[in-house]
């Protein structure tokens, strides 16, 4: 590429880290979660390397350079709405979105409060509830109605600045899973699943000043958009459906975490 165009590239070059391996989402014992939740092959991580300081402010040029980075075209994978097979980006992106996701756990004291309101019991078993809909989740137990229904009673023990956290929603989306999810009884799996791979995701480090533990990594939730409407993370919607950046500005990395929302692998 001649340096004329790096101006329209916003300066970011991309490389692809195959190498990369995401333990969360390839062990044993996650992948029979991931099955049992109707995810398992239709959910993915995978890691780029980048060149540039990268600054925030700046995030739609950072994530408008990666749509259209020779190294990424045929590297970054998504799901096929007609044929369900893993495919790349065969479209040219003309519009992205970008949407900060405030990532500021450093523990899982965070969920305390499911135990506190009597939707998780002591022994770590969901409380049941009368069934009811929230299109297209079927609700039988108090953990999805307070994950879901705005206008129920424990609704609120979480905030909206709570719910918008990284760590919650990855403990959200993995609760709610996919078409066919069989739902856990007990809370443990969720919450040990959020966990390995937030830690994955996330990069942490200790301040030398404070010597606190501090997160160094920025989320945002992205989708892009060619001439004929949303192509990615799909082109249709679904609040299952989703593609989050998780970028470290110190190692210079990008893990992308990938789920669209359908009939994960069955065997």
């Amino acid at each position: 590429m001649a340096t004329g165009e790096l101006g329209d590239m916003g300066g970011y070059y991309f490389r692809f880290l195959p190498q990369k391996t995401f333990q969360s989402l390839s062990s044993k014992e996650i992948t029979s979660r991931l099955r049992q939740w109707s995810m398992l092959g239709r959910i993915k991580a995978q890691a780029f390397g980048f060149d540039q300081t990268f600054q925030a402010y700046r995030k739609d040029d950072f994530v408008m350079a990666f749509f259209k980075d020779p190294n990424v075209i045929p590297n970054l994978k998504l799901l096929s709405d007609s044929s369900g097979q893993w495919i790349t980006l065969g479209t040219e992106v003309k519009k992205i979105e970008a949407t900060n996701v405030p990532c500021t756990q450093l523990s899982m004291s965070f969920f305390h409060r499911l135990y506190d309101e009597d939707i998780v019991r002591d022994s770590g078993h969901i409380v049941k509830c009368l069934d009811s809909f929230c299109d297209p989740f079927l609700i039988s137990d108090e953990l999805r109605r307070v994950l879901l229904v705005e206008d129920s009673e424990k609704y609120e023990i979480f905030s909206q600045p709570d719910r918008e956290e990284f760590l919650f929603c990855l403990f959200k989306h993995l609760c709610l899973g996919g078409a066919l999810c069989q739902y856990e009884d007990v809370i443990s799996p969720y919450l040990e699943t959020a966990k390995l791979i937030y830690k994955d995701l996330v990069s942490v480090r200790k301040n030398p000043q404070t010597k606190k533990i501090q997160i160094t990594s920025s989320v945002f939730k992205v989708s892009a958009y060619d001439s004929a409407g949303m192509c990615y993370p799909s082109s249709k919607n679904h609040e299952q459906t989703f593609s989050y950046f998780i970028v470290d500005p110190i190692r210079r990395h990008l893990h992308v975490l990938y789920h669209c929302y359908g009939v994960g692998d069955m065997s």
